[in-house]
């Protein structure tokens, strides 16, 4: 029997988290049940060698290398040779930005650095500022030493054969640095690194990093000799058909993106790249980018909006204290941006006023507070010059509006940072993208609560719902301009995996009595910041499971506590306030207890929403796979599996179980359903169901077209026309009635790919909604003549 061919371009994909715990072995396990489930490609998680322990692999130790303690090289082949004979493609992230240095001793190249200073052959490989430095590489570990010495960890160190040691970290010497009678710190004054106290990170660090994590040194892999380094396994590995495609992490890093996109593109012959970019609502991927697409966030944002009750915005707003809700966003984000730029990310402003030649100005203040507040105004989380011009100009506009005492300085900027030929206008570009992440995603997403389903990456809290014509038009661009593209629903970096958000979507649709509840839930529990305190409580009705139980009280307390850290008004990572935080463990013991008014609130609310919820899901589920682009399905998604922000989306698996329940749906297809209680084998039908189906009947979904609903419910059916499919789904469902609604239907036969019901249209063209979503809240309709893919094709 022939080998099937993967596609050159995925129709799905399938995202498995590779780590210690669960290697490639464990992958290969599960490839046939991945199979059966419709996934066209396996996607990896990053699969370079990293540091020790590493349950995520972003912190590559070791580009060269295939990770051993992930399963090493001869296990991917076998994995990927798997997945070929099944005729399914793999996918590779791959981290171009940045390696890990948390222990130097596991990185060869920042090793190398540390000990031989700028004449070793690994410096070109980091963005060292070495004159910043006076020559050596500044490391912000010591701790925060004493009144008259702030380096006074440095009577700490040791010396332990070839190596300098402080506590647990391990660091090399340079040639000849070692002489008898020398104390480990005057040794540590002659090597080519500079130990230093660790809050010296925010303003005085010479490497750049990812954003402010010091443990990961960015790479140049604009220079020709550091991308080849970095990407010469992952090359081969594309060469020698062992993947097929890549999907790039954090490209907003990097110098020239774009450039570095072209650069690949060419060393693999055009294989299926795409870009993790968050995209800002109306801003689209740069057109030169020789890339399929993004990863798809901006396709989550209009998914989870069009899922929101419009009708809800106003009583919800009032129980976040908000009357203006674009002008407070966009004054919040300004603010926290503004915060990461004077603190957090000080090191990479202050180098951005080197590379000016104004660290020594008199007026270096004024200057650095320009490039603060331009950073902190940019609309987008990067513009891309020539093309992205526009945005850095809405820059400098907002800041001379704001601060006109800034203008001589702007003068000055202006056609420095607007010419796209000037090395300090890229480093700038790589800077503001680590402002906004920051300062956004890390910071106002835990400040700003209308609805906290709508705090997501690449979503705008500000917009609350888009509109059916909304909603068809971006679907229709996106078919029209990026087919190939991924779209996300649940990622390793979504704050709230899809079945959370759904779940709290349902509360637009109630808001006024979640308001109310939510008064009773402040007065039982009540908190040092109410906004905080209202995401907090509607999270955890977002993972509430619908039996009735409660949720696990110690991974709820976790959450509380790092989400409160991250939002920084009262506690945080490095001042905790343990008042704060013993407040917010004890309302997670509150609403876990078995009894209580927490609790007795909390459950009202749930039981309320539970039905409507389940539906939800499986509607967010279904728009996500029926949607042009590849859908992505997060490991574990194809049932209801509510997680929270890493590390709680990487919880392990049960992958038999599912497969077990996949079979059993194969068998015996359910007759009839029960929401909430059959959400799990409904989720994963409805995955199994259409994932097959753009697999292995790709002709059905060649277009997007808005299908034609007619009735008085017509605005809560979101239907489209896919190639020969039609795609049904409802929301809104605390209201259960359909009226008169109906779907125009080609004149054809179809059938539901979901229940098996015939829909003859051939005499009459309109369909009943109460008839299309009587058993589920979404319809497949395909051509009678298709027959439906029981298993997977071999």
């Amino acid at each position: 029997m022939s080998t099937p061919l993967a596609s050159p371009s995925p129709r799905s994909t399938y995202r498995l988290q590779i780590s210690p715990s669960f290697t490639v072995d464990g992958a290969l396990e599960v490839l046939p049940y991945l199979r059966d489930l419709g996934a066209d490609w396996v996607y990896l998680s990053p699969m370079m060698a990293s540091t020790s322990g590493s349950d995520h692999g972003y912190d590559v130790v070791d580009p060269t290398r295939v990770d051993e303690q992930r399963g090493g090289e001869g296990r991917l082949r076998r994995l990927a040779e798997a997945a070929h004979q099944a005729g399914m493609g793999v996918l590779l992230d791959a981290v171009p930005n940045h390696v890990g240095v948390a222990d130097p001793r596991q990185n060869p190249w920042w090793w190398d650095v540390l000990r031989e200073g700028q004449v070793s052959a690994s410096a070109k490989m980091f963005d060292i500022d070495w004159a910043a430095g006076e020559g050596k590489v500044l490391l912000p570990v010591l701790g925060d030493g004493n009144e008259t010495d702030s380096e006074a960890g440095l009577d700490q160190l040791r010396i332990e054969g070839e190596t300098l040691r402080y506590y647990d970290h391990v660091f090399p010497l340079a040639e000849g640095s070692l002489d008898a009678g020398l104390t480990p710190r005057e040794v540590h004054a002659r090597q080519h690194y500079r130990l230093v106290p660790w809050r010296w990170a925010d303003d005085r660090l010479n490497y750049r990093r990812f954003f402010a994590i010091n443990e990961l040194a960015a790479v140049r892999v604009e220079d020709p000799e550091v991308f080849a380094a970095v990407n010469a396994v992952t090359l081969r590995l594309l060469r020698e058909g062992v993947v097929d495609g890549l999907r790039l992490d954090h490209v907003d890093g990097l110098a020239d993106p774009g450039g570095y996109c072209a650069r690949l593109h060419e060393a693999t012959d055009g294989a299926h790249i795409v870009v993790e970019k968050i995209l800002e609502p109306g801003e689209e991927l740069p057109a030169d980018w020789l890339v399929a697409g993004t990863t798809g966030y901006e396709a989550l944002a209009v998914i989870d909006r069009v899922l929101t009750d419009p009708t809800g915005a106003e009583a919800l707003d009032a129980a976040a204290g908000q009357r203006d809700p674009a002008r407070e966003w966009a004054e919040l984000t300004h603010h926290t941006r503004l915060t990461v730029a004077r603190t957090q990310l000080g090191s990479e402003v202050n180098r951005l006023l080197r590379e000016l030649g104004w660290a020594d100005n008199v007026d270096v203040d004024a200057r650095k507070e320009a490039l603060n507040e331009l950073l902190a105004s940019l609309p987008v989380y990067r513009s891309y010059l020539p093309t992205g011009r526009a945005s850095l100009e809405e820059a400098f506009a907002a800041v001379r509006a704001r601060r006109p005492e800034l203008a001589p300085v702007l003068d000055e900027l202006h056609p420095i940072l607007t010419d796209a030929e000037q090395p300090v206008a890229r480093r700038f570009q790589q800077t503001s993208g680590a402002v906004m992440a920051k300062g956004v995603e890390d910071s106002a997403f835990y400040r700003y609560t209308r609805l906290s389903s709508l705090n997501e990456v690449g979503g705008d809290p500000s917009r609350f719902a888009v509109d059916l014509d909304e909603y068809h038009r971006a679907q229709s661009q996106r078919q029209a301009e990026t087919p190939h593209a991924m779209t996300a629903l649940s990622t390793h970096d979504t704050k709230r995996s899809e079945d959370v958000r759904a779940r709290i979507a349902v509360l637009s649709e109630c808001s006024a009595d979640w308001a109310t509840q939510l008064e009773q839930l402040h007065r039982a529990a009540p908190q040092y910041d109410r906004t905080f305190a209202k995401l907090f409580w509607e999270t955890l009705l977002g993972v509430w499971p619908a039996d009735g139980t409660a949720p696990d009280t110690e991974r709820l307390a976790d959450y509380a506590v790092k989400a409160a850290r991250e939002a920084g008004t009262a506690t945080t990572w490095t001042d905790p306030d343990d008042d704060v935080e013993q407040a917010l463990i004890r309302a997670a013991e509150a609403a876990t207890a078995g009894t209580g008014p927490v609790r007795e609130i909390l459950q009202h609310v749930s039981d309320r929403i539970s039905e409507a919820g389940a539906r939800n899901q499986l509607v967010m589920r279904f728009l996500h796979l029926v949607n042009p682009g590849a859908p992505d399905v997060y490991q574990g998604t194809e049932t209801v599996f509510p997680t929270l922000v890493d590390p709680d989306n990487r919880r392990s698996v049960d992958f038999t179980s599912r497969a077990s329940a996949l079979r059993r749906l194969e068998e015996q297809p359910p007759t009839a359903w029960t929401l909430p209680d059959d959400v799990d084998d409904a989720k994963l039908l409805i995955t199994a169901r259409t994932l097959r189906l753009r697999r292995d009947h790709p002709a059905l979904f060649t277009r997007y077209a808005p299908a034609e609903v007619v009735g008085a419910q017509a605005d809560r059916v979101i239907a489209s026309h896919r190639g020969e499919a039609v795609a049904v789904a409802g929301r809104w469902w605390l209201e259960r009635y359909w009226d008169d609604t109906a779907v125009v239907l080609p004149e054809r036969e179809f059938v539901d790919a979901f229940t098996g019901t015939r829909i003859d249209a051939r005499q009459h063209r309109v369909a009943p909604v109460a008839q299309l979503l009587e058993h589920l809240p979404v319809a497949l309709l395909i051509p009678a003549s298709h027959t439906l893919t029981p298993k997977s094709q071999s």
